[in-house]
């Protein structure tokens, strides 16, 4: 299968109340409509980055659940791309030499491939279903993703695909994928925060901590997108089972985040509540290093005491049989 950069549709950011609406019933185009909204403001909402932070980030992710591998890859594809955070700061960590990127919203891909370019990075793209992924058998040799496969109505089927493209002997890494506890903490915990900084910045002399009425309400609207494209939560021993039956060997999940979650959300969910020059350097410094402490109590303390089911994120990996 193959298709061309000028087939691909052309990014549509900012969807009406009317296609609104008929996304909360068709969820691929809530996909469309929610991830083309986002894309050009997408890094800056999640703080995603490109130098030594998010590269520490992505590598950390996939050398906790594929373990030592043998770098670089030669190939490889990032599948629901985004902004191209997972593949290209994987390139920049030495994970691959060359990448593809697809995601079924244009206005991801566009950024994504201008992110590769300003990196120098060898990376084309392709606006692609992940049930449907346009390239030939046999054409990878590592597929990565992060946070996409909550987002796909039949995961299985999309792991049969990744295998379909993967070489044998290729191995797919996903990483980012909510479990199911952890989703039902970080969700309620999110719109406690939403709902807190909101009324409390109705207070008169709080008014310049409270984002323009518009931006606001634009983000409600997204967020109802956002209730309609998260599709699926995962126990790991479940996500284990479905790769496994859709043909990958040497399954294997693993699970991050519990305490490091139950700070995370409220910081990024305040965050988007209030201006954003009201938060200087001083609040950058304080997320990042309450998340890598907490983050270090998870690994050295929480894992071993707390089920996997209870951390918020869930990865896996798995290989394609034969080689």
């Amino acid at each position: 299968m193959t298709a061309s950069a000028h087939d691909d549709p052309a990014p549509h950011p900012h969807a009406t109340a009317e296609e609104v609406e008929a996304a909360l019933k068709d969820t691929k185009l809530a996909q469309v409509l929610y991830h083309d909204w986002e894309a050009e403001t997408y890094d800056e909402k999640w703080s995603i980055s490109y130098d030594e932070r998010c590269i520490d980030y992505a590598r950390g992710r996939f050398d906790a659940v594929a373990g030592d591998q043998p770098l670089p890859y030669e190939r490889a594809l990032e599948l629901g791309c985004g902004t191209g955070f997972f593949l290209l700061n994987l390139m920049q960590g030495g994970v691959a030499n060359t990448g593809s990127v697809t995601d079924l919203s244009p206005g991801m891909v566009k950024v994504a491939l201008r992110n590769a370019e300003g990196l120098g990075l060898s990376v084309d793209g392709r606006v692609a279903d992940a049930e449907t992924i346009p390239y030939e058998d046999d054409t990878f040799d590592l597929v990565v993703g992060h946070a996409v496969l909550h987002h796909i109505p039949d995961v299985e089927q999309s792991l049969r695909e990744v295998l379909r493209v993967l070489k044998p002997g290729g191995r797919f890494v996903f990483a980012g994928e909510p479990t199911t506890i952890g989703n039902f903490y970080a969700r309620w915990l999110g719109r406690a925060t939403w709902e807190a900084t909101t009324r409390i910045t109705r207070l008169p002399f709080l008014a310049d901590w409270r984002r323009p009425q518009a931006e606001l309400d634009e983000s409600s609207r997204a967020a109802a997108l956002e209730a309609v494209v998260d599709l699926h939560t995962f126990d790991p021993s479940d996500l284990e089972k479905i790769a496994k039956s859709a043909g990958a060997e040497q399954v294997h999940a693993a699970t991050e985040e519990f305490a490091a979650a139950l700070l995370g959300w409220p910081v990024r969910t305040f965050e988007a509540a209030v201006p954003p020059e009201k938060l200087g350097w001083g609040w950058g410094r304080f997320a990042f290093t309450g998340w890598k402490t907490l983050s270090w109590v998870d690994e050295k303390l929480l894992r071993h005491v707390v089920p996997r089911g209870f951390f918020y994120n869930v990865m896996i990996t798995g290989v394609k049989p034969g080689n």
